[in-house]
């Protein structure tokens, strides 16, 4: 039995993120299916994260276990035949029995794409059009109180036991009227990018001070934060082991 490590990436728009789920499509179940057609057998995929309905991926982890004797560098030609032209499978390499995808992960860092200038047709699924100018130079000030280990409980939808995360750097860049944020942390909560991304827009929009943050952080309050970014802005951007 081998246990092979896949790396892809997609185009979230027309998926119900990537868990499988009851009567939608999911980037985990066209995937399974190609594999099945591939590999003829029945094979569940363990999955790095779960992303939402419309997010996108430039770097997304899975592996599975597999009797299929198909050279690992031929794995990603074979599936490209059967998936969509929205799901690419870029790499594939065999790993330990003992890998797992989603709990050996160090850390993900994710992408959020801000359209700050002129609306975009071309442009409205992969990017959060914000029409107020937004100050970036506000934003990265505000950006450094989400640094180190605390509890974000006010950057979640939801309930969850352990609000605790690590946030290794978050850094805001603008070029020709895109604002990027980067972020990288140990781990996320639900919604957890997409609240602290909504929140530096306010700050952007002078709606909160930068200092603000570390009071909402204290807080412990969903309320006191920003608002839920869209989800056609998030790319899983890359993925440690």
């Amino acid at each position: 039995m081998r246990n092979l490590f896949l790396t892809l990436e997609y185009d979230g728009t027309n998926y119900h993120g990537f868990q499988i789920q009851p009567n939608a499509i999911t980037i985990q179940g066209v995937l399974e299916n190609a594999i099945k057609e591939i590999f003829k057998e029945d094979i569940t995929v363990t999955g790095c994260s779960r992303t939402d309905a419309g997010v996108h991926a430039k770097k997304y982890v899975c592996s599975f276990f597999t009797e299929c004797k198909i050279p690992c560098e031929k794995v990603p030609i074979a599936l490209n035949t059967k998936l969509p032209y929205d799901i690419r499978a870029i790499l594939c390499k065999e790993v330990d029995e003992n890998f797992h995808a989603r709990f050996d992960t160090v850390s993900k860092t994710y992408n959020y794409v801000i359209n700050n200038r002129e609306f975009d047709v071309f442009k409205r699924n992969y990017s959060w059009y914000v029409d107020a100018k937004l100050d970036v130079e506000k934003m990265n000030n505000a950006a450094k109180y989400f640094i180190g280990k605390h509890d974000f409980k006010s950057f979640m939808t939801g309930e969850k036991d352990n609000t605790e995360r690590e946030v290794f750097s978050l850094d805001v860049e603008e070029k020709d009227g895109f604002i990027n944020i980067f972020i990288t942390a140990d781990g996320y909560l639900y919604n957890m990018v997409r609240i602290i991304t909504g929140t530096l827009k306010m700050v952007g929009e002078g709606k909160l001070n930068s200092e603000d943050i570390k009071h909402i952080i204290d807080a412990k309050d969903r309320t006191k934060a920003g608002v839920t970014a869209p989800p056609q802005g998030l790319y899983l951007y890359d993925v440690k082991y």
